[in-house]
């Protein structure tokens, strides 16, 4: 016999009633009935309920175990009574009579319950991450990530992509966020990054002439947590394509993710991966990652308050806002629309005008500033009906955009508009190439500043550069941006200029680039890929409101690992060999 096991936690039946078998694992849960203890046996697999009563020899130390000790056990399978079998676990028809039982490692006083569901707080769990992966739901969540990394490596190959792994220590480049940066000790004053993201090298695995590539890669972001954002490292799929279009791109795509969430999610899928331009997803949702499960348009509605009497929204609109409409289905009730004027002046806005229909009218300032007339506009414009409402943002086109979107959500969860039970795709496309800094009034790269922008060099010489739109695409489920996307530039002279509009001369780009430009100068194919986010699609799949909860061992939100203690001080002997002196800020 094997010396910890025979059998796993999950594995005996009534098929095996009789037998002798030995168990390892942890003491889930021990109910000491006076003349009988009952012992829930865990492992990785299951639980298995084991009994001891007074007269056997293991008695005496199965009354002295505590919670979370890990035992191996010697006993044998016995059917449990009718009255007492748990159909709730696949072995809930037997138990097993303890002969002999071995003490392997005494667990101290918990710090958090592992047979609970009762959450200790993130402190308490991430400092003893180790005890919380014990408990059922954490545990089944890496599970299914690990089960769901595997079906995506399993489909990619069947799609003729090729995995690679790239470079993990590399040069520091400007991709839209902070670079970790690694002293270089054999050559000092000089750094290392750790890449934000494998961008660089995966076109360069086409420049190389390789067709297919993916990756389940890790990438490094210096950059604050969110709920849908894990600070320092998270994963993606990453994937580059040669000789395609957006089009191809989407055809590979799609069939991985939709099949993916249908393989590990019983919720409805959506099977339509509708395509949204930018600027109508702006308009109409207020967001570039819109939840199309919810069933509400925004409306632009500049031009019926443009000289009205409503001279607040009149005299903005001449000062360059727009005023966006956000209907409200059975939001016709002054105390709905108190709360959402108290919820916008919580999100940093003055207030959210509003009209309420019912009984054939229109009612509230705005109503009676407007005339029955624009009302009744507004109305037909939006498909309200009486006992509905209208809401109003008016300010400057994006902030507007911003609190019409947000507003869109909070009515929609207000009035349980959302299917919980749905999953929605849509593509956003047509980014724009270059967006305005309001603040410096310097045009930027607004999105990746590797894609190709449509009209190539043509646009470049002759548009309005705010007029650009680039070959860019968002893939977007449920309102979480799962992954962005673009055919890429391959042209050295159409990159050149690209970053030239930025303001970036060709010095720049030879410097911070200077592999990538190099490479397009000895023959490039046209090529394009995508990165959907791993830990989001788990979370969405896994029906989590946290990143972290999908994560093996994540960061707090100030990116500190409690459990490793990192970051952490490092002694002078370390600095002094990279050339490093601190330099800490003033208390």
């Amino acid at each position: 016999m094997h010396v910890y096991r025979t059998h796993n936690c999950g594995a005996l039946s009534h098929a095996d009633i009789g037998q002798t078998v030995k168990l390892s694992g942890w003491v889930h849960r021990k109910r000491d009935h006076g003349g009988v203890v009952f012992i829930d046996l865990r492992d990785h697999y299951g639980l298995t309920q084991c009994v001891v009563d007074s007269t056997d020899s293991a008695f005496g130390a199965a009354e002295q175990l505590r919670n979370e000790s890990v035992i191996t056990i010697t006993g044998e399978v016995r059917a449990r009574s009718e009255d007492t079998v748990n159909k709730a676990l696949a072995t809930g028809e037997i138990e097993v009579q303890i002969a002999a039982l071995e003490l392997q490692s005494a667990a101290d006083t918990l710090p958090l319950q592992v047979n609970s569901e009762e959450d200790s707080g993130e402190e308490v769990r991430l400092r003893y991450r180790y005890l919380d992966l014990r408990r059922q739901r954490p545990h089944a969540n890496i599970m299914l990530r690990a089960k769901i990394i595997q079906s995506i490596r399993q489909r990619m190959v069947a799609l003729g992509f090729t995995e690679f792994q790239t470079p993990i220590l590399t040069a520091s480049s400007p991709e839209g966020a902070r670079d970790f940066l690694v002293p270089a000790r054999l050559h000092p004053g000089k750094f290392y990054a750790l890449p934000q993201a494998p961008q660089q090298f995966k076109q360069l695995i086409m420049v190389s002439g390789f067709d297919k590539y993916f990756q389940i890669a890790p990438c490094f972001r210096d950059e604050d947590s969110r709920a849908d954002r894990s600070p320092g490292e998270f994963y993606q799929l990453d994937l580059e394509m040669s000789f395609v279009e957006q089009a191809d791109v989407f055809a590979a795509v799609e069939p991985v993710v939709k099949g993916v969430f249908e393989e590990f999610s019983d919720k409805k899928i959506d099977p339509d991966f509708v395509h949204i331009p930018f600027d109508e997803a702006m308009l109409k949702y207020g967001s570039d990652k819109p939840d199309l499960r919810i069933p509400l348009e925004i409306c632009d509605v500049t031009d019926i308050f443009r000289g009205s009497d409503f001279s607040i929204f009149a005299k903005n609109i001449e000062k360059g806002a727009v005023v966006r409409a956000i209907p409200g289905p059975k939001c016709g009730s002054r105390a709905i629309a108190d709360r959402m004027n108290s919820w916008a002046q919580g999100e940093g806005a003055p207030g959210m005008g509003y009209i309420i229909y019912g009984d054939g009218e229109a009612r509230g300032p705005v109503a009676k500033a407007l005339g029955a007339e624009k009302a009744e506009q507004i109305k037909q414009q939006l498909g309200v009906t009486d006992g509905d409402a209208v809401f109003f943002a008016c300010a400057p086109a994006l902030e507007a955009a911003s609190l019409a979107g947000k507003a869109r959500v909070r009515i929609a969860q207000e009035q349980n508009l959302i299917d919980e039970n749905l999953f929605k795709f849509c593509w956003i496309v047509d980014f724009p190439m270059y967006e305005l800094d309001e603040k410096t009034g310097k045009i930027e790269f607004s999105h990746n500043p590797f894609s190709m922008p449509q009209g190539g060099m043509d646009a470049l010489n002759n548009q309005d550069p705010l007029t650009i739109k680039a070959w860019q695409y968002d893939l977007v489920c449920n309102g979480v941006e799962l992954s962005s996307g673009a055919i890429r530039n391959h042209l050295p002279e159409v990159m050149y200029r690209a970053f030239e509009i930025a303001g970036y001369g060709a010095e720049v780009v030879d410097k911070q680039f200077s592999g990538m430009i190099s490479a397009f100068k000895f023959g490039a194919p046209p090529h394009g890929g995508i990165a959907p986010g791993i830990d989001r699609m788990v979370m969405l799949i896994a029906d989590e409101p946290n990143i972290r909860e999908v994560i093996l061992f994540p960061m707090n939100g100030k990116a500190e690992d409690l459990m490793m203690n990192a970051p952490s001080e490092v002694d002078e002997t370390a600095l002094r060999e990279l050339h490093i002196r601190k330099q800490l800020p003033k208390t």
